[in-house]
């Protein structure tokens, strides 16, 4: 299997990205009736920021025009268009790639009641965006391969010979890439570099989350590193995909209970300030977080008081470890995979 993959901090042209979005419209205007229409760069899944968004028009009356891509593919975007870009928002399904625009210096500051709905673990300390969403790091495991009870004890522990080609995981996408930032910030480069050569050695690599549960499901693997919602997703739909498939939360503040970010700021650069403000407003809002809940994505809510979808393990049981979610370094981890030849 090919490891390529667009990477958290991978270069992309300005000239290749417009081909690839412009299919998705133009810049934002406004409509025949008056009313004003944002432009979204969109990294999350389409599927659940339209059910958001969809509620958000309803309530304000403001239309929302999509330019859908990856985290990293935006997130350049963004910062290779500067004060010239047409986005009014940005919304990621990871935090490194919402970082990279921050640490540009191309987010407005946040209204403060908008960073008061959402409770601090699931913003950045800097406040420059903030959580809407988030996803939960699993090992899934076929039980016909392997018990639970033969589990390591630490997600760092699958770099140990004995795991050596046991593994899957998808080191080319941006999800894979937000744990190993996660990783490191928690226990330093050097630990990083060990366990990811370690998973190197075993060369279990798989193109995505998808692809690693099917190869779990189908016995070619015992185990896997994805994030929880693709297992209960295709649980919910036919469950072809991972009927042979049960899911492990190692707890205890364990890397491999880190929970991801999603992340949206509003651009400096728009020229519909109040709108924008108004959109991220109402993605961390009890509607708005209650239309994630509700919705197929079967993501976690993280507005204040906000509940989840009743089939998902409640946030607070996980025992995930303390990241300030604009800690994760894109770039650095992309080097770092770089030297270990995982990208």
């Amino acid at each position: 299997m090919t490891r390529a993959g667009r990477t958290i901090a991978g270069i992309v042209t300005i000239a290749g990205v417009a081909a690839a979005l412009s299919a998705c419209g133009g810049d934002a205007e406004s409509s025949d009736s008056g009313s004003t229409t944002l432009t979204l760069y969109n990294a999350q899944h389409e599927d659940l920021m339209k059910a958001m968004v969809d509620g958000f028009t309803e309530k304000t009356g403001i239309k929302v025009e999509f330019r859908n891509g990856d985290d990293a593919e935006l997130a350049n975007q963004i910062v290779q268009e500067g004060d010239a870009s047409p986005a009014d928002v940005f919304v990621t399904e990871n935090s490194p790639s919402v970082q990279v625009v921050a640490n540009a210096g191309l987010f407005s500051p946040l209204d403060k009641d908008t960073l008061a709905q959402v409770p601090e673990q699931y913003r950045p300390s800097s406040e420059e965006w903030v959580g809407f969403a988030a996803r939960s790091t699993v090992l899934a495991y076929n039980p016909d391969m392997v018990d639970e009870s033969d589990l390591p004890a630490s997600m760092l522990d699958l770099a140990k010979p004995e795991w050596q080609g046991k593994v899957g995981f998808a080191p080319g996408g941006a999800d894979f890439q937000a744990i190993v930032g996660a990783v490191r910030e928690l226990r330093g480069e050097e630990a990083t570099r060990t366990w990811l050569q370690g998973l190197a050695d075993g060369d279990a690599v798989y193109q995505g989350n998808s692809a690693v549960m099917q190869a779990v499901n189908e016995g070619k693997i015992p185990v896997g590193i994805i994030y929880h919602y693709y297992w209960y997703k295709d649980q919910a739909e036919s469950g072809e995909n991972s009927k042979n498939v049960k899911l492990h939360l190692f707890g205890n503040q364990d890397p491999g209970a880190f929970v991801s970010v999603s992340g949206a700021g509003v651009l400096a650069s728009s020229d519909h300030q109040d709108e924008a403000q108004q959109l991220v407003s109402y993605l961390t809002s009890p509607d708005g977080q209650k239309r994630l809940a509700g919705s197929t994505a079967l993501e976690y809510a993280v507005g204040e008081g906000a509940a989840s979808a009743k089939v998902l393990p409640p946030l607070d049981t996980i025992e995930a470890p303390e990241v300030d979610p604009g800690s994760l370094n894109g770039p650095e981890v992309t080097k770092l995979m770089q030297d270990v030849g995982l990208l």
